[in-house]
């Protein structure tokens, strides 16, 4: 896990090093890049007690299929937290239209406590934020975004924390075994070509079956099939059952370094092919 530790800070490397040879980034890239630049301030920032789960606590919670990380056990400073929902609002709110909402009605979230506490864990627990938005007068979309983006650096740090306490083939379930978030992005390994998956909430990776679908569990092997590019470094698997994909990328077919959460932004034109196919993400 200790590689992943300055994950963060090797993506802003990369990305700075680009912009310099090309001159800029295209937006969405700079966008991610912005948050990412927020995020990393953050969790430099944080503390996270050290986990004080025994041996047998995290096996038997996943056995049980329960993530270690409920949401009472999140370490949260909240005014830290809402400190960077403003952040993250400001840097949002360069790219919002009128059908989004504005910009105030999020900062006006981050001043409000009580409201805040309720979407966090709603978000957090996996409730709509559908009534919230709406009382906010923002997008539901934009407000499940800003909430994601705000407690990122929260969730990674956790992840870090608990990830190696995980004991992979005790898992191999379709969410987080830290968070309990949807993955998101998947790859395989050079060693065995096995697959893992990678949360899109703490970026946490884990072991899964090759052949299931990690969002419907459907084990049908005429429903599930996958594409790939040219090179066959990306693939793109897809599931007939619940119509969802997910993006992979294959270890075995590059010797240069992959920086898995910049491939989510740098594969956005997987999304499209996926999308235009008629598949959602999961």
């Amino acid at each position: 896990m200790a590689r992943h530790k300055d994950r963060d800070s090797r993506i802003l490397q990369t990305l700075g090093e680009w912009k310099q040879k090309e001159g800029s980034l295209p937006q969405f890239i700079e966008l991610y890049s912005k948050l990412l630049r927020l995020q990393t301030g953050v969790k430099s920032r944080l503390a996270v007690p050290k986990p004080g789960l025994t041996d047998k606590t995290i096996a038997d919670q996943l056995k049980q299929g329960l993530p270690l990380l409920r949401f009472d056990d999140l370490w949260l400073d909240w005014s830290l937290v809402q400190e960077q929902l403003r952040a993250v609002t400001d840097v949002l709110g360069e790219q919002l239209t009128p059908e989004l909402g504005n910009a105030e009605a999020l900062r006006s979230l981050a001043s409000d406590t009580s409201s805040l506490h309720q979407v966090v864990r709603d978000w957090y627990q996996g409730l709509s934020l559908s009534a919230m938005a709406t009382e906010q007068g923002v997008d539901e979309g934009l407000l499940t975004a800003a909430i994601q983006a705000t407690l990122r650096p929260f969730l990674v740090a956790h992840s870090e924390a608990l990830l190696p306490l995980v004991k992979q083939e005790l898992w191999r379930r379709g969410y987080c075994p830290v968070c309990g978030g949807k993955p998101d992005f998947a790859f395989l390994d050079k060693e065995r070509g096995a697959r893992w998956l990678l949360c899109s909430r703490c970026d946490a990776e884990w072991l899964f079956q090759r052949l299931q679908c990690p969002y419907c569990g459907t084990q049908n092997h005429s429903s599930l099939a996958y594409l790939t590019d040219e090179n066959q470094l990306y693939r793109l698997y897809t599931c007939e059952e619940c119509r969802s994909y997910i993006k992979a990328v294959d270890l075995r077919k590059t010797e240069s370094e992959i920086l898995l959460p910049l491939e989510r932004a740098l594969t956005v034109d997987l999304d499209r092919q996926a999308e235009e196919a008629g598949y959602r993400a999961g």
